[in-house]
């Protein structure tokens, strides 16, 4: 059977390595072509991919994204699938907060407002610069985190920001569904990435007893400890419930958040 999103349109944001370039592999391996965006230049001029386009843009910059998306129109004539990947920690943001045993009282309101700007308003930027164009059977996806699920008092604004985006995606999905646009939302659970590199560097400062595992065996030792399952999750695992929230195998899903995180989130 042909795939549903062959020669489709997909832009995702952020996502010039780690999860996102997971995601757009994805659906390149369905078919659709895709285009990326990133803040740093480098990183796109780093993408090897040739099925892989990369646009250098701020997903939290709503005039920005709708140059880009003009620009993605123009060339394809047409935009299918809208993923907001980007996020994590923003250009400077390095987690300080969890350097203290009280990350509400020690925070900044800057650092409370960038992390909110880097994984909130990323997703409410490019969806409203993405809006008018997509069309009857297109699809919004956005990457939140199981952070957004319960609470996180070592990390409140990220946690904060991305309940935000489930909550954006449910707001989302009731509003466009007259038009037949869905939107739905994917929590990944404990992936190896630039965040949790940073994360196991600040474990191991506050924990002596960390000192001499690597960066990967902490985080190796949180997975073990954490995933009913067992085991990290991959890129690849939240990309094939990307590519099938955008099929039309999930034609009547709108409004929905699934974790992808090997049972972390019912434990």
């Amino acid at each position: 059977m042909a795939s549903t999103l062959k020669d489709k349109v997909v832009l995702i944001t952020g996502a010039a390595r780690g999860i996102g370039m997971g995601i757009a592999e994805c659906f390149v391996a369905e078919g659709a072509r895709v285009i990326v965006t990133d803040l740093s230049q480098e990183l796109i001029d780093a993408i090897d991919s040739d099925q892989i386009i990369g646009m250098v843009g701020d997903a939290a910059n709503q005039y920005e994204m709708k140059e880009l998306i003009a620009q993605v129109v123009a060339h394809y004539g047409r935009l299918d699938v809208l993923v907001n990947n980007a996020g994590i920690g923003g250009p400077t943001a390095d987690f300080s907060e969890m350097a203290t045993d009280s990350a509400v009282s020690n925070m900044s309101d800057a650092s409370w407002d960038e992390q909110l700007v880097a994984n909130l308003r990323t997703a409410f930027s490019s969806s409203a610069a993405a809006i008018s164009h997509l069309q009857s059977g297109g699809s919004i996806i956005n990457i939140a985190s199981i952070a957004a699920l319960g609470p996180t008092t070592t990390l409140p604004a990220y946690g904060a920001a991305k309940a935000g985006v489930v909550h954006l995606t449910t707001t989302l999905a009731m509003e466009l569904a007259p038009r037949g646009i869905r939107v739905n939302c994917i929590c990944p659970g404990l992936l190896w990435t630039r965040a949790w590199e940073i994360l196991t560097t600040n474990m191991k400062n506050k924990q002596p007893e960390l000192a001499n595992m690597s960066n990967r065996e902490v985080f190796e030792m949180v997975v073990a400890d954490a995933t009913p399952l067992g085991g990290e999750q991959t890129p690849e695992d939240i990309g094939n419930l990307a590519v099938f929230y955008a099929s039309d195998k999930a034609r009547m899903i709108t409004g929905q958040v699934v974790a992808v995180d090997g049972g972390i989130s019912v434990k």
